[in-house]
């Protein structure tokens, strides 16, 4: 057997004993998964402090969706007119006039409409409540409806003039009977559901020639609901 000589086996035990060398994609993937650990963590206790949830920026983006819907429901659906001769219950028309209804609901709860005469009414046609007590739109509308017939309002709508609805100008009218279209001067912004026959009874009252009643019918106040 032959003998190894003495710097071969100093060579072989160097190898034996020697750290073995580590690879840099092994540095690189020990070092990613550490940093990923580290940012995970962070992230988890960042968002524990603050007290706020992923999901909340989804629901963030949700709402302002659906801001516009979420104000429209807000608003009291309905109307209680009260007058002197009873109560008249209005549902709002929030989704096709939300402007005039925005103003109304604002003019309810400054009290605009205490104290507010029916100052014009027309049998088979239109009552009119405002703070002008004089010859107004219901009487020229009531000579172009006999002149002109077009498409047709129903009866017991709410609405008031286009143009005017704005503070001290907003006057209220409630149709008695289909009437020729008014589109053009008249917004519709609800319908009577309750109270018909208190309509009726004001629609009855003595008229001199220019349609003022010789009674005076006033509004008390008008109360909002949510829920009627």
């Amino acid at each position: 057997m032959g003998r190894i000589k003495p710097h071969v086996l100093l060579q072989q035990s160097k190898r034996k004993k020697g750290p073995s060398r580590i690879s840099a994609t092994t540095i690189i993937v020990c070092t990613s998964i550490i940093v990923m650990l580290m940012y995970f963590l962070f992230y988890r206790h960042w968002f524990n402090r603050t007290g706020l949830q992923p999901e909340n920026y989804i629901s963030v983006s949700e709402d302002e969706n659906t801001l516009v819907e979420s104000k429209k429901s807000d608003l009291p659906g309905y109307a209680v007119v009260i007058t002197s001769k009873g109560s008249i219950i209005v549902e709002l028309y929030k989704e096709s006039a939300p402007e005039v209804v925005d103003e109304f609901i604002d003019l309810c709860q400054k009290g605009h409409f205490k104290g507010m005469l029916f100052h014009q009414v027309i049998k088979h046609y239109v009552i009119q409540a405002g703070h002008n007590k004089g010859p107004g739109a219901t009487e020229d509308w009531n000579l172009l409806g006999k002149k002109y017939a077009s498409m047709r309002h129903e009866a017991f709508m709410l609405g008031t003039s286009k143009g005017n609805y704005f503070n001290k100008g907003f006057d209220l009218f409630i149709t008695t009977a289909p009437i020729p279209d008014l589109s053009e001067k008249l917004i519709v912004f609800g319908r009577v559901i309750k109270g018909e026959d208190i309509v009726q009874e004001i629609e009855e009252v003595d008229t001199d020639e220019h349609y003022q009643p010789k009674i005076s019918i006033g509004i008390l106040d008008v109360a909002l609901k949510e829920i009627v």
